[in-house]
């Protein structure tokens, strides 16, 4: 067993490794309880690394079955072992063949990292330190090697086998009921892209074929029954190959490509080369069992593991500091491609909706950390939104500081300068700053430091001069051993309205002033000045969310109501509806008594009319529709918040807008019901999605009334979505009508458990005093495992996510029961323990009595003793 701590792993201590491998030679002989693999792995020393240093082989919960060297059994005293490694004393300093075969037991894998079975199926999960746990290896992402791996199992038990690369031979086992399979992957990689899978799986198959003629032979492999839920994610892969093709050149490179669906994976997919393994909920779906945000989600992740072929498997990692240089560029591209395929707009609305939610509230707690890190004590716990998003963010910048053509040039460049490295952050920035000539030693502060930057802005416009002035501050918040932050540069993008809501042309000479209307901000203050603006303009600040900030700048309600009518930047249009919301639920937390009391501004209500009668984005108009989460609220106030009124308040507003919206969201609902059968194509998502809201807002004000109107949609629902949806209204409205609709539910879909899921989840969000005691009942539910993350997380992590008010419980029973699970699970999967404990991440941010409630069940987890070294990571840095 791994031990509960570790030391610190720092950036500053890298050395290359003393050996390198050139082949890898792998044979499993699969068995449910003693699998074994022989590894036969052919070193030779690195030039670079120490002259006769022994060799370290990591381990973790390994079985020793025999050890040789060029074909000599090693004596006991040639190696020594640990818990942890295998050393090799001295080992040649010429190349050595070294054998090792060891014993597994993959049932009773519950960690399900290394190699483990799922629902009867083998599987492998290596990133980023699972393939210690298959075989005796030095199991970091610089040491790359070509491998072939042959893989024997029972034939009724496993008749389908596969591996990475391609399969040069396969056959029977003589005077057996067994068989085998030899795949070759001919590209060097890492440990963590090593994959396996053998089991009882039907195929929907597949034929791609590239730019310059190669054909591609494609499998979505699934549990038998199940492959009419594939098609779509086929279509997706397809979809993605081509556009990585269009847009940024990059073709496939094997002769087959392989998809895996299980049902026991701690994440949403993995990227091995050429055999991609993917939680289930990210492959099968169908009109009557997924959403029209699983088939956008199955869309862009289905991408993002593709795009890793290159981002991430061809071009990899040196060490794990660098994370984001394969998460947050591969973030960026499946971004792209999804703003391509469907409302760029939208999709922007959606991604910064993400980030402002999860990252900027991991950059203002305790959990804060770099994009890249300089220290970790435990990798699986920086597989964060700090790396993926804000990592996303970074490239989404150096995009608009340069243009995009040097762009499109600086990856061409680090696509083929870097093709089978592992590379550094320095090596991809190194690209740009070649095709550009310009110095990026300020802008790499945006992968050093921690912190959400805040932009304070005032103007001042002289009528007689004609000029408008822009005054611009940054400053980043003191985060965890980062006290003192320097000025980052920050790309924002400008426009200027006329009071009549014209956009106005821009005339300024700054240097640092670009004619398409984007400012570079590189000082802690600077200013830039707009000749030729007769009066007082209206300014669009950081359009397109150009930079991951947060922005300053106290506008009035009515050029905030300019912008959300006649902005030509339609995220801004939305920013200005979100910041009016906002703006009015702080006033109103501020002032005492009781919400049902609140008069919100009528003209917050009549700007959101035409978004119900004349927008033409119907899913534009729905995010307009949607107003800030208590997250946000949390956000915004930053210190001693209470939950239980930022719901009242939000709630509140909610009402008032069904209230005074009912004309047109009843309008809404009737002209937008689905005619026709159900298409997941974004156009008609985006008429349901609209189609909903309206729904949810009637609910929500009147649910004695409107009720009945999500009831009838449930009862009627031809598509998961919108019988979800309707459910989910009924999860505002309480009583028999509520809990009539979930028992149905239930029982509809008691035999399918990603379907069952949603039914968990709507009810672990039910903003109501019993919902704790409701989700500890449903723990005990007979289609609930603890076992299973997709269970954890639609359950136990719906609650302590997306539930303010019940985690944050003012008696402190929510962080009790969230501290209980986490202690209960940390002995069978520390990584979705580990995952679950991050919701403290904003403890600090309570008012006082639920602070200390947070932190006294903080600390009575910190003290249980044998915590996994997961679990002790995040309690420690939580509490710090």
């Amino acid at each position: 067993m791994r031990p509960e701590t570790s030391l610190p792993i720092r950036l500053e201590d890298y050395r290359v490794p003393d050996y390198l491998v050139e082949t890898v030679d792998l044979d499993f002989f699969l068995d449910p309880r003693a699998t074994r693999v022989r590894a036969r792995t052919a070193y030779v020393p690195n030039p670079r690394g120490v002259e006769g240093a022994p060799l370290v082989l990591d381990a973790d919960e390994l079985t020793l079955v025999s050890i040789t060297l060029d074909g000599r059994s090693l004596e006991p005293n040639e190696y020594v072992m640990s818990e942890t490694s295998l050393t090799l004393v001295s080992p040649p300093s010429r190349r050595f063949l070294l054998d090792v075969e060891t014993k597994l037991d993959p049932t009773t894998n519950t960690k399900l990292f290394g190699l483990y079975r799922s629902s009867g199926t083998y599987c492998t999960q290596c990133e980023a330190q699972g393939f210690r746990r298959i075989t005796f290896f030095q199991d970091r992402p610089d040491v790359l090697a070509i491998y072939t791996t042959r893989i024997e199992a029972e034939r009724e038990e496993a008749p389908v086998l596969l591996a990475n690369g391609n399969k040069v031979l396969e056959g029977t086992v003589e005077e057996s009921t067994r068989h085998f399979a030899v795949w070759h992957d001919p590209w060097p990689k890492p440990t963590y892209l090593f994959a396996l899978v053998g089991g009882r799986l039907a195929c929907v198959p597949g034929r791609f074929e590239t730019r310059s003629g190669r054909k591609v032979e494609l499998g979505i492999y699934v549990e038998p029954g199940k492959e009419s839920r594939a098609t779509y994610a086929l279509e997706a892969l397809k979809r993605s190959m081509r556009w990585d093709e269009e847009a940024f050149g990059r073709e496939y490179d094997l002769d087959v490509f392989n998809i895996v669906a299980v049902s026991d994976f701690n994440m949403g997919a993995m990227e091995n080369k050429g055999l991609n393994i993917f939680n289930d909920k990210y492959v099968l779906a169908s009109a009557e069992t997924a959403t029209d945000a699983d088939y956008a989600h199955i869309e862009a992740i289905i991408a993002h593991e593709y795009f890793h072929n290159w981002t991430g498997d061809r071009i990899t990692c040196r060490d794990w500091f660098q994370l984001s240089l394969k998460e947050g560029l591969t973030v960026f591209r499946d971004h792209e491609f999804t703003s391509d395929m469907r409302s760029r707009t939208v999709k922007r609305i959606g991604d910064v909706r993400t980030l402002r939610l999860v990252q900027f509230a991991e950059d203002s707690g305790p959990l804060a950390h770099p994009v890249r890190p300089r220290l970790y004590h435990e990798i699986n716990n920086f597989y964060t939104a700090t790396v993926y998003e804000k990592g996303a963010e970074v490239i989404r910048m150096l995009k608009e500081i340069i243009g995009a053509d040097a762009f499109r040039r600086g990856m061409d460049l680090y696509f083929e300068r870097c093709d089978g490295m592992a590379a550094t952050v320095e090596d991809f920035v190194a690209c740009f700053a070649d095709v550009t000539g310009r110095d990026f030693s300020q802008f790499m502060r945006w992968y050093e430091q921690a912190g959400t930057p805040v932009i304070q802005v005032s103007e001042r416009h002289d009528p007689a001069s004609r000029i408008t002035t822009l005054c611009f501050s940054q400053t980043t918040p003191s985060t965890p051993g980062q006290p003192e932050k320097a000025p980052v540069e920050i790309p924002i993008a400008i426009g200027l309205l006329s009071a009549q809501g014209k956009e106005l042309k821009l005339d300024c000479e700054h240097p640092d002033w670009r004619s398409d209307g984007v400012f570079v901000l590189r000082q802690a203050k600077d200013e830039i000045r707009f000749r030729g603006v007769a009066e007082k303009p209206v300014a669009s600040l950081l359009r397109g969310f150009s930079a991951p900030v947060r922005l300053d700048f106290p506008q009035s309600i009515d050029e905030l109501l300019l912008l959300a009518g006649h902005d030509p930047d339609r995220f801004n249009r939305w920013q200005a509806i979100q910041t009016f919301a906002s703006r009015m639920m702080i006033a109103a937390l501020k002032e005492p008594g009781h919400a049902e009391l609140v008069r919100f501004d009528p003209r917050f209500f009549t700007a959101l009319d035409p978004l119900l009668t004349s927008e033409p984005d119907h899913a534009f108009a729905a995010e307009a529709l949607s107003i800030p989460s208590e997250q946000d609220i949390v956000r915004e106030i930053g210190k001693d918040v209470d939950p239980d009124a930022i719901l009242e308040i939000r709630d509140a507003l909610s009402r008032a807008m069904g209230e005074a919206l009912d004309a047109p969201l009843r309008a809404a609902y009737e002209r937008l019901a689905q005619s026709g059968p159900y298409s997941p194509d974004a156009q008609s998502a985006a008429r349901r999605q609209l189609r909903n809201s309206a729904l949810a807002l009637l609910v929500i004000a009147d649910p004695k009334r409107n009720g009945p109107l999500a009831q009838a949609q449930f009862k009627s629902a031809g598509n998961m979505n919108d019988k979800l949806a309707a459910l989910g209204a009924l999860m505002r409205a309480p009583g028999e009508m509520r809990e009539d609709a979930l028992a149905k539910f239930e029982r509809a879909y008691a035999r399918d458990p990603l379907v069952l899921d949603k039914w968990f989840g709507l009810q672990a969000r039910i903003p109501e005093p019993g919902t704790l005691e409701r989700v500890e009942r449903l723990t005990a539910h007979g289609a609930f495992s603890f076992s299973n993350p997709n269970r954890v997380y639609a359950l136990v992590m719906g609650f302590a996510m997306g539930n303010q008010s019940g985690f944050n419980r003012v008696d402190g029973a929510g962080y009790d029961f969230i501290t209980r699970v986490v202690a209960d699970l940390d002995g069978s999967n520390p990584a979705v323990a580990a995952r679950l404990l991050t919701s403290f991440r904003t403890w600090r941010s309570m008012e006082p009595v639920r602070r200390a409630k947070a932190e006294a069940a903080l600390r009575r987890l910190a003290a249980k003793p044998k915590l996994s070294a997961d679990v002790a990571d995040i309690v420690t840095r939580s509490l710090a």
